[in-house]
């Protein structure tokens, strides 16, 4: 075997975290070319992964260095397909990827999930927009740190533009009253009002749309399924038994909407003191692995029921930015970069088109 191919095949060992699967099938290497054991390499990747790209460039060095390369040039660049788009929204054209947060009950820490996912696909290089869907109770604001009586800018047609903060631009009907008024609106009015937030928000180009939606499975979940372009779902539950009964509920909602689930973020999955360091499955243990098993799907990450992340969310600066470099950041990251390479491989596949074949009777 010549170094060149001994190289390629270096290169065709290297196990892609996230994909789980080679360089060359997953089709991320663009090019690879080799001239006296000088080695240049081109790979393209269908997710996030800022955070990871120097561990990958020094792993392949490495490897390419312990097969005879000589010399090692590795250029590392991004490409987000758009996901298929079930309807036509004009508002949300331009925006690759929906992707609705759900939870079948109140209190798992939906809203939290959503703000820190958000802001840890900005910090693995997406463009990031949140869509707060929880009519009732509508938090993305506060978390956001934007400040009471915060309004849209209006632009013509009655149409807006979302609020920036963070690196991640935002909507919410929190935006639109007072903070300390009461949405008391029946649900198709509530639906309305969501319709019209997507609607008349002028999202511009996204790479990911999050939806925090509201708990359960009612008026505003059906409206946001059947006439905004969602991708997929992803649902966060706690270990807790009735509050994975309620998650069940909301994965075969969507499974009756033809939407697919990603698969589910355990919430609240372990307590450690932090006087001691003692750990606890407070609301019991393996929960969220179960139900990801039940229905075929992946346990997308575990996070754990800390003080920090509460505290950082209701002043305005969550974890992922108050402490970007802390074990929790690093989680969210990890949920993110493995969340965006799930929609990869699922477009992907969507956009692959029928698959003929010729069978004799």
């Amino acid at each position: 075997m010549d170094i060149s191919s001994s190289l390629r095949s270096v290169i065709g060992s290297y196990q892609d975290p996230y994909l789980q699967t080679d360089l060359f099938s997953a089709g991320i290497v663009e090019s690879f070319t080799e001239n006296n054991a000088a080695v240049q390499l081109s790979l393209v990747f269908p997710y996030v992964n800022k955070g990871q790209q120097g561990s990958v460039a020094q792993q392949l060095t490495q490897l390419l260095i312990g097969a005879g390369a000589k010399s090692v040039d590795i250029k590392q660049q991004v490409v987000i397909k758009a996901g298929e788009q079930k309807c036509q929204v004009a508002s949300v054209e331009k925006v690759k990827n929906i992707l609705a947060i759900s939870s079948g009950k109140g209190g798992v820490g939906k809203s939290t999930t959503t703000v820190n996912l958000a802001l840890a696909l900005v910090a693995e290089g997406a463009v990031v927009g949140i869509l707060d869907a929880d009519i009732y109770g509508p938090s993305q604001g506060m978390m956001l740190g934007i400040k009471p009586g915060t309004h849209p800018q209006p632009l013509a047609d009655d149409k807006m533009l979302p609020i920036s903060s963070l690196g991640v631009v935002s909507m919410s009907i929190a935006y639109m009253i007072d903070e300390t008024t009461p949405m008391v609106w029946r649900g198709p009015m509530a639906s309305g009002a969501i319709s019209q937030m997507v609607n008349q928000t002028q999202w511009g180009e996204l790479d990911y749309l999050l939806i925090d939606m509201p708990p359960g499975t009612g008026d505003i979940q059906l409206t946001l399924s059947q006439k905004v372009p969602v991708t997929a779902a992803i649902v966060v539950t706690t270990p807790q038994d009735i509050a994975l009964l309620d998650a069940k509920r909301g994965i075969e909602m969507f499974r009756k909407v033809d939407i697919p689930v990603l698969g589910v973020v355990e919430n609240m999955s372990v307590h450690i003191c932090s006087n001691c360091g003692h750990q606890e499955h407070i609301f019991g243990d393996g929960g969220g692995a179960r139900i990801a098993s039940d229905y075929q799907s992946e346990l997308l990450g575990a996070l754990p029921l800390d003080i920090d992340i509460r505290q950082q969310a209701d002043s305005g600066l969550p974890t992922v930015a108050a402490d970007s470099e802390g074990l929790i950041a690093a989680n969210f990251r990890d949920i993110a970069r493995r969340v965006s390479a799930r929609l990869g491989q699922l477009n992907a596949q969507s956009n692959r088109g029928p698959q003929l074949s010729i069978v004799e009777d």
